[in-house]
Protein backbone atom coordinates (compact mmCIF):
# COMPACT_ATOMS: atom_id res chain seq x y z
CA UNK A 1 0.00 0.00 0.00
CA UNK A 2 3.35 2.67 1.07
CA UNK A 3 4.63 1.76 -2.93
CA UNK A 4 0.74 2.67 -4.39
CA UNK A 5 0.61 6.01 -2.53
CA UNK A 6 4.45 6.93 -3.59
CA UNK A 7 3.64 6.30 -7.11
CA UNK A 8 0.51 7.75 -6.90
CA UNK A 9 1.70 10.55 -5.34
CA UNK A 10 5.17 10.97 -8.04
CA UNK A 11 2.34 10.69 -10.58
CA UNK A 12 0.23 13.98 -9.36
CA UNK A 13 3.85 15.74 -9.09
CA UNK A 14 5.14 14.98 -11.80
CA UNK A 15 1.64 15.49 -13.72
CA UNK A 16 1.44 19.01 -12.17
CA UNK A 17 5.41 19.53 -13.26
CA UNK A 18 4.89 19.36 -16.95
CA UNK A 19 1.33 20.95 -17.18
CA UNK A 20 0.32 22.76 -19.96
CA UNK A 21 -0.58 27.11 -19.59
CA UNK A 22 -3.96 28.05 -21.17
CA UNK A 23 -3.73 31.35 -23.01
CA UNK A 24 -6.78 33.25 -23.33
CA UNK A 25 -7.33 35.16 -26.51
CA UNK A 26 -6.25 39.00 -26.86
CA UNK A 27 -5.58 41.66 -28.54
CA UNK A 28 -1.50 42.82 -29.82
CA UNK A 29 -1.35 46.41 -29.35
CA UNK A 30 -1.05 46.49 -33.58
CA UNK A 31 -4.90 45.46 -33.28
CA UNK A 32 -3.98 41.76 -34.47
CA UNK A 33 -6.05 39.04 -32.61
CA UNK A 34 -4.20 36.13 -31.61
CA UNK A 35 -6.51 33.19 -30.57
CA UNK A 36 -7.20 30.93 -27.68
CA UNK A 37 -4.43 28.64 -27.19
CA UNK A 38 -1.98 26.23 -24.75
CA UNK A 39 1.40 26.74 -24.47
CA UNK A 40 4.26 24.80 -22.39
CA UNK A 41 4.73 26.19 -18.78
CA UNK A 42 6.97 28.53 -17.58
CA UNK A 43 10.29 27.65 -16.40
CA UNK A 44 14.11 28.89 -16.39
CA UNK A 45 15.01 27.25 -19.65
CA UNK A 46 14.10 27.76 -23.45
CA UNK A 47 15.16 24.44 -24.04
CA UNK A 48 11.96 22.66 -23.93
CA UNK A 49 9.76 25.02 -25.42
CA UNK A 50 7.58 23.80 -28.29
CA UNK A 51 9.08 26.10 -30.56
CA UNK A 52 12.42 24.74 -30.04
CA UNK A 53 14.20 22.14 -32.01
CA UNK A 54 14.10 18.97 -31.43
CA UNK A 55 10.42 19.56 -29.59
CA UNK A 56 6.67 18.86 -31.43
CA UNK A 57 3.75 21.08 -30.22
CA UNK A 58 0.98 17.99 -28.79
CA UNK A 59 -1.78 20.09 -29.95
CA UNK A 60 -0.64 21.15 -33.51
CA UNK A 61 1.74 18.61 -34.34
CA UNK A 62 4.49 21.38 -35.51
CA UNK A 63 7.74 20.54 -34.83
CA UNK A 64 10.00 23.07 -33.61
CA UNK A 65 12.80 25.26 -35.42
CA UNK A 66 14.63 27.41 -32.99
CA UNK A 67 17.21 26.70 -31.81
CA UNK A 68 19.04 28.40 -28.54
CA UNK A 69 22.48 26.43 -28.64
CA UNK A 70 24.54 27.35 -25.57
CA UNK A 71 22.01 30.04 -24.12
CA UNK A 72 18.94 27.39 -23.50
CA UNK A 73 18.98 28.50 -19.71
CA UNK A 74 19.84 31.84 -20.15
CA UNK A 75 16.62 33.74 -19.59
CA UNK A 76 18.05 36.56 -21.42
CA UNK A 77 17.94 35.10 -24.81
CA UNK A 78 15.80 36.76 -27.34
CA UNK A 79 14.72 34.98 -30.11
Amino acid sequence: MRYFILGLASLLISTTAFADTYVSGYYRSDGTYVAPHYRSSPNSTKSDNWSQSGNVNPYTGKRGTLNCGYNCANNSFKY
